[in-house]
């Protein structure tokens, strides 16, 4: 997602860089005029195209760049207060903070130290058993929570293993955060766009399990085979140092008994709610996904009752409000997009180029989504794009950009926000930075085979999903009367 904080740039590189913006983002104002596009949607584009290049090349001013070109789609009545709400995602807002709040419970409580104890704990463990357990953990964990929570604890687990063996920790670090990445697909909670794409397009926690778990499993085991011969030297050396501890009867770590009960509940009952929403919701006779976005809100209001003296420790300190305002504002500048008519451009140029053809453009949504997340803060990017998905109106498309938008994170040590925290978490800890090339080269590989997996499991499951009606505004309901999609 986000790339490499600049930080202590000197004035005149920070003028080079926000001329840099300022000429780029005037090249798209006269391309989209050139194209005779209209007054407001050269306006909408100039100011989504400078929100993507200021995120590039200025990741710390993204909320305060955000925030002048919203003031400039007001101004230009591009966006009204009633299209700004409309557009600002506040259901995804709400479902994100209830989850920070019960992550943050969650860690208190110490339910992933748990976990990293049941890893350090295990007899006759080897290099390769040790790397499938951190890829899996990796995985699982970010399907269950997020990606973020899910590379910090695992950060945390590879180091003490690593330290422990006096072993370089970056082979293993890049594969944790590789196999987060790809897991991150797997449900709707593992990653913002999942959650994004989920709302846009109505799919329900169990749609992720049936169409995008299988297609992410296989493309971990892909990745791992990779990994697993790409770094078979660092494996081994993994194994041939446990098999000396072992020798000396020594553990890797302090084993603590971690008491995990109550966090392993709540972790269970979050997890539950959310997987069970659209069942419950069918036989309450409620609007679809409406538990979805309140049982987290739910889950972390009455944590907050029971943890009452660390309520405001929760909501001050575990939820990410930066990102919050920057993903509205960022949604927000989207919808202007849509309501502007430039998505609907986009996508007739995409049908007209490509037939109308599903089987077309699976290959390119898949492809451009990747290489532009590789590059880009993800979820700007499919905010971008799920506009021109929406009009596209196939449902594999839904899948392509998710799965683009994911696995292309892999490609690039700034890809997501998994890659940042696990590099900048490698610098304080050891003083050291991964190698830009050591990672691209890795991320290529693992990039392009998991991407042909995704197609090929795309490709054929395909033809069996079922159109999702869609609302034009929020993603909830059915289209209009006379509006149907269109399947192939």
């Amino acid at each position: 997602m986000p790339p490499i904080r600049h930080q202590g740039l000197t004035r005149k590189q920070m003028l080079l860089r926000g001329l840099l913006v300022l000429v780029l983002s005037a090249c798209t104002a006269e391309l989209t005029h050139a194209l005779e596009y209209t007054g407001t949607q050269v306006l909408a584009c100039t100011v989504f195209a400078m929100t993507v290049l200021s995120t590039l090349v200025f990741w710390e001013f993204r909320l305060a760049v955000g925030f002048l070109g919203i003031a400039a789609l007001f101004a230009s009545d591009v966006l009204t207060l009633d299209r700004f709400v409309e557009s600002c995602e506040l259901p995804i807002v709400l479902f994100l903070m209830g989850m920070m709040i019960t992550v943050g419970v969650l860690k208190e409580l110490g339910f992933f130290s748990w976990i990293i104890q049941i890893v350090v704990g295990m007899r006759q463990m080897t290099g390769l058993a040790f790397t499938i357990i951190v890829m899996v953990l990796s995985a699982l964990l970010a399907c269950a929570v997020d990606e973020v929570t899910s590379i910090v604890f695992v950060c945390a687990l590879v180091f003490q293993v690593c330290d422990t063996l006096r072993v370089p920790a970056t082979p293993f670090l890049i594969m944790a955060v590789m196999a987060t990445n790809i897991g991150s697909a797997g449900t709707m909670v593992g990653n913002p766009v999942g959650l994004l794409i989920s709302h846009r397009a109505g799919f329900t926690f169990e749609d992720f399990l049936v169409w995008a778990f299988p297609i992410m499993v296989a493309c971990l085991i892909t990745a791992t085979g990779v990994l697993l011969v790409w770094f078979r030297k660092e494996i081994r050396e993994l194994s041939e140092r446990l098999e000396e501890r072992r020798k000396h009867k020594l553990d890797l770590g302090p084993l603590v008994r971690v008491p995990y009960g109550r966090g392993l509940a709540i972790f269970v009952v979050t997890v539950g709610a959310i997987a069970l929403h659209h069942r419950l919701e069918t036989f309450l006779g409620l609007e679809q996904n409406t538990l979805l976005m309140t049982a987290p809100l739910a889950i972390a209001g009455a944590l907050m009752v029971w943890r009452h003296e660390r309520a405001k420790h929760y909501v001050e300190e575990e939820v990410d409000w930066w990102e919050l305002v920057f993903f509205m504002v960022l949604f927000a500048k989207a919808g202007a997009l849509e309501h502007t008519g430039v998505a609907s451009r986009i996508a007739e140029d995409f049908a007209t180029a490509f037939h109308g053809s599903p089987t077309l453009l699976l290959p390119v949504i898949l492809a451009v989504s990747a290489v532009g997340s590789a590059f880009v803060d993800n979820v700007v990017f499919v905010a971008a794009f799920v506009p021109v998905v929406r009009e596209l109106q196939s449902t594999p498309l839904w899948w392509a950009l998710l799965f683009g938008a994911c696995l292309g994170g892999n490609v690039t040590m700034i890809g997501s926000a998994a890659n940042i925290i696990a590099a900048g978490v490698l610098e304080k800890r050891h003083r050291r930075s991964i190698d830009f090339l050591l990672w691209l080269k890795v991320g290529v590989v693992v990039g392009l085979t998991t991407g042909i997996v995704a197609w090929a499991g795309l490709a054929l499951t395909s033809k069996h999903m079922p159109p999702r009606p869609l609302h034009p505004h929020d993603g909830w309901g059915a289209w209009p009367d006379g509006h149907k999609e269109v399947h192939e």
